[in-house]
């Protein structure tokens, strides 16, 4: 199994704390070997394996559990109220009413309770409702590129990159076989599609939700808005309503297949209401669905990029500042911002200019980053703009 060190160290850290552990994330994202790993640690300090229910509801074995008080019935047959207990509910969202079994379970000081769910509905409603206050939250994503070289140390960093560039899920990061990654990526955009998405919006016009899909996909790192997505829509003879297809972005954003991005003001330090960027979880689904776009490397880096900042920081914006645009604004859990430019490569005196132009235009004193690929010239500080290579910044540790 692929270490994943930060995940693991965040159970380790609320281990015990008498709130819920939500994990969430895309299918097929680890979060069930997550599991596993962390429960190697709790056995390494002699708990008990008897002291650990795990229970996968993808697991037709369980089916019988998916009512709440089923489940809520066969846990407590299991727990002797002198003991300690973890619980591990993989696919939580399959239980009917497994809101309410949670926070029944919760009052029990003896139980410690871990729950994961693929989709974002679950994280909505009355879970949140009924549980304010008594759970917190793990978002994880496929691999970081980080844990991705963690697999190929012997090969060349940018070996590595272009094939991660390929997908970042971790049953890939080994398999170098066309056609077993194919039909992997085909089958995980289909588990989201029906099982997350189209059962639980009841969408009937399957093609048109793909066609935005595709459209979000051939516009990342582009601002785009609801009007924008419905004229190219309309442009190849596909009539769709505005309501309709705010409804299909909301379904491909809870379904955790896309990520919007909302654009920032910097001066105002405020949030603007238009004109949001998405970008896709993993370029998997991109080759997929536009294979034709494949290669598209600025784009690319910009998206992977993203998903490494929504790894260190608390929130990730796009920022306008004036009349220029900040690739991505960034709060850190004291919402204190950092600032970075993205770009391929910046060997070009015009590319350099204009990508260190956006940052200059911001007045205060917090970090300012330019991230590229150039291995000619890869660190520079230009006037504490600080220019890193995008791969050494993503194997360090630290947010700059």
């Amino acid at each position: 199994m692929i270490a994943r060190e930060a995940y693991v160290k965040w159970l380790i850290k609320h281990k015990n704390n008498g709130l819920i552990k939500v994990v969430s994330g895309v299918r097929r994202s680890g979060k069930s070997t997550l599991f596993e790993l962390y429960k190697n640690h709790i056995k390494s300090l002699d708990v008990d394996s008897a002291q650990i229910i795990h229970i996968n509801f993808e697991d037709l074995a369980f089916y019988d559990l998916r009512s709440f008080l089923a489940l809520n019935e066969y846990i407590i047959s299991l727990v002797d109220n002198t003991k300690k207990y973890y619980i591990f509910l993989d696919e939580i969202q399959a239980v009917d009413g497994f809101e309410k079994m949670l926070g029944s379970l919760n009052l029990r000081e003896n139980l410690d309770i871990y729950v994961t769910g693929s989709n974002a509905f679950f994280m909505s409603g009355e879970l949140a409702t009924l549980l304010t206050g008594r759970y917190i939250e793990l978002r994880i994503m496929p691999l970081s590129f980080k844990e991705f070289f963690s697999v190929h140390p012997e090969k060349a960093l940018e070996d590595v990159y272009n094939l991660y560039c390929k997908s970042s899920f971790p049953y890939l990061a080994e398999k170098t076989d066309v056609e077993e990654r194919t039909f992997y990526i085909r089958s995980t955009y289909n588990d989201i599609a029906i099982k997350d998405i189209i059962s639980r919006y009841k969408i009937t016009e399957v093609g048109v939700l793909e066609r935005v899909l595709q459209f979000l996909l051939s516009t990342i790192g582009s601002e785009v808005s609801i009007n924008k997505i419905a004229n190219s829509m309309k442009s190849q003879g596909v009539t769709i309503s505005n309501n309709t297809l705010e409804k299909y972005i909301d379904a491909l954003v809870n379904g955790l297949i896309i990520y919007p991005a909302p654009r920032y003001d910097v001066h105002g330090r405020r949030l603007l209401q238009r004109l949001e960027k998405y970008y896709v979880v993993d370029l998997g689904f991109k080759g997929l669905l536009l294979p034709s776009a494949v290669g598209d490397s600025g784009r690319e880096l910009e998206n992977i990029v993203y998903l490494e900042l929504k790894r260190r920081y608390r929130e990730v914006y796009v920022g306008k500042c004036d009349k220029y645009e900040v690739d991505f604004v960034c709060l850190n859990d004291e919402c204190e911002p950092a600032y970075y430019q993205v770009a391929f490569s910046t060997a070009d005196d015009a590319t350099l200019s204009r990508e260190l132009r956006s940052l200059e235009a911001i007045r205060d004193n917090n970090p300012k980053y330019l991230l590229t690929l150039d291995t000619i010239n890869k660190t520079a500080n230009y006037n504490g703009i600080i220019k890193l290579n995008a791969l050494d910044w993503m194997l360090s540790k630290n947010n700059g």
